[in-house]
């Protein structure tokens, strides 16, 4: 199962500032424990929200509003792309995430093909396989 875990954004984020040393090298050594459980299939963080944009639909208008965005907004400034047996395990993985300080992550289930079922079709699935 992979799963998207998002590193949720806080007024420091957001203000750009950048973490320490010490933390750098603790999310480096956990990175590379994963990386070597075969856990981590990729990672990144983000510049904050004033360096980007939201482009919003409707039928076929498109809206676009560039940040600074609210916080409550539920902003990103990170996230990993990982793979692991079940929930609890992505779970246990990330208890020992180097985090403090009212850091808060949310973990994802990424859809799989199969998810889809009959929708998907086989056409739509040899798509999906060529990307």
């Amino acid at each position: 199962m992979r799963f998207m875990v998002i590193v949720k954004a806080d007024g420091n984020s957001e203000a750009g500032a950048m973490p320490s040393t010490e933390l750098l090298t603790a999310m480096g050594k956990f990175n590379e424990e994963m990386v070597k459980a075969g856990v981590m299939l990729a990672g990144e963080g983000l510049h904050p929200s004033s360096k980007g944009a939201r482009v919003g639909y409707t039928g076929k208008e498109r809206t676009v509003s560039r940040g600074p965005f609210s916080l409550a907004g539920g902003l990103v400034s990170g996230f990993w792309l990982i793979e692991t047996k079940s929930l609890d395990e992505a779970i246990d993985w990330m208890k020992r995430a180097p985090f403090d300080g009212g850091s808060e992550i949310e973990i994802r289930q990424v859809f799989s093909p199969e998810d889809f079922g009959d929708a998907l079709t086989p056409e739509l699935r040899e798509q999906e396989a060529r990307l």
